[in-house]
């Protein structure tokens, strides 16, 4: 019989901090390999929504309970996650409050958006794109 193999699902947070001007962003600096900074998110875990891990994923690595506000877009390239093989699904969300480092997050900062560093993990630089082209003129993430 044939060995079945499949993407790993995740999610991924773009949190905007509602409570301060420009609406900055929240990254966090990995811990744990690959290192670099990324979007809080993670593992969507066996029996569990995405909406409830994109929650959770949240609430352990900054501290914050957000609020989803969207779905913003899939992303499923194979070569995203050096790891294996993931597909993430990506929400907006806003919070307030003070963000903090939790979980595997060595570090976590608050970004205006025209200061995202450069060191990203993953294909976190391609949906920070994405979303700064959403954000700024309303254009959707294309097809791939």
């Amino acid at each position: 019989m044939p060995e079945y193999r499949n993407p790993a699902p995740t999610v991924d947070l773009l949190i905007e901090l509602s409570d301060r001007p420009q609406r900055p962003i929240v990254l966090v600096e990995r811990l744990n390999p690959p290192y670099g900074w990324a979007l809080p998110g993670g593992f969507v875990d066996y029996g569990e929504s995405v909406e409830t891990a994109a929650r959770r994923e949240a609430k352990e690595e900054t501290g914050l309970t957000v609020e989803l506000l969207e779905l913003f877009h899939v992303y499923s390239n194979p070569d995203r996650d050096p790891r294996k093989h993931t597909l993430s699904v990506v929400f907006l969300a806003t919070a307030c409050g003070t963000p903090r480092a939790g979980d595997d997050a060595k570090h976590l900062q608050v970004f205006q958006p025209w200061e995202i560093p450069q060191n990203l993990c993953f294909d976190h630089d391609r949906i920070l794109g994405d979303y700064l082209k959403y954000r700024f003129h309303r254009l959707r993430p294309r097809l791939d």
